[in-house]
């Protein structure tokens, strides 16, 4: 089976960090930067790296950028430049375009234009910070939709020693747990009668009301 191939236009902190991720395991990757100094500086990162202007469909085009199943706009600072690269990238025919926006509108904007994902990096992160903060035992929040996310959380005192019916988590905060990892091991899905043990970390998806609870607990 043939790997996917991506292509990542924008090499600032998330265009690095995703070209470099995807690299790592494994994929091939075309960087692509208009900045001449980025470039230079992420060369030996990933496959390939060009500097080019991509809101130009001629330079795109010599790029092979339609050989590629995933592209990434990841351009940041400039708005226009990441609206045209991704309207360009939509007419020539491109599989499947994420977009990073910067709000909500910009992201209304590039769901119109062809975006078939659009991500918001800062948003995301400033959601996990602030979960962080809020609770020293949450070590992922993710969320799903407006109303329901999905926490990795290690396992409060409270709940350590009883099994998953004696908590009534469901009940009680409207989550459910997942799978449950112990160093190594992973229980997907755990069985009702699994004790909860010290050091556990529950992944429980649910309403964000029941979560934000569950991650006040001690």
């Amino acid at each position: 089976m043939k790997k996917k191939q991506f292509a990542i236009i924008g090499l600032g902190r998330f265009g690095t960090s995703v070209a470099k991720t995807l690299y790592q395991m494994g994929y091939e990757v075309l960087a692509v930067d208009a900045d001449e100094t980025r470039v230079q500086d992420f060369s030996d990162e990933v496959t390939h790296v060009m500097q080019a202007d991509t809101t130009d469909e001629d330079t795109l085009k010599a790029l092979g950028i339609r050989n590629f199943d995933v592209v990434v706009v990841a351009i940041g600072a400039d708005v226009q430049a990441n609206l045209m690269t991704t309207l360009q990238l939509k007419e020539l025919g491109v599989p499947h375009i994420v977009a990073k926006a910067k709000n909500p509108l910009h992201g209304k904007m590039l769901e119109k234009i062809g975006a078939d994902r659009v991500v918001y990096p800062e948003r995301d992160m400033g959601q996990r910070v602030a979960h962080n903060l809020v609770s020293s035992n949450v070590l992922e929040y993710i969320e799903l939709s407006p109303e329901y996310s999905i926490v990795e959380v290690t396992a409060p005192k409270v709940l350590v020693g009883k099994n998953l019916v004696e908590t009534d988590l469901r009940g009680r905060y409207e989550v459910n747990v997942v799978a449950i990892r112990r160093g190594e091991q992973l229980l997907v899905p755990p069985q009702p009668t699994e004790k909860i043990m010290d050091k556990d970390v529950l992944f429980v998806v649910g309403a964000n009301r029941g979560v934000q609870r569950l991650e006040e607990l001690e």
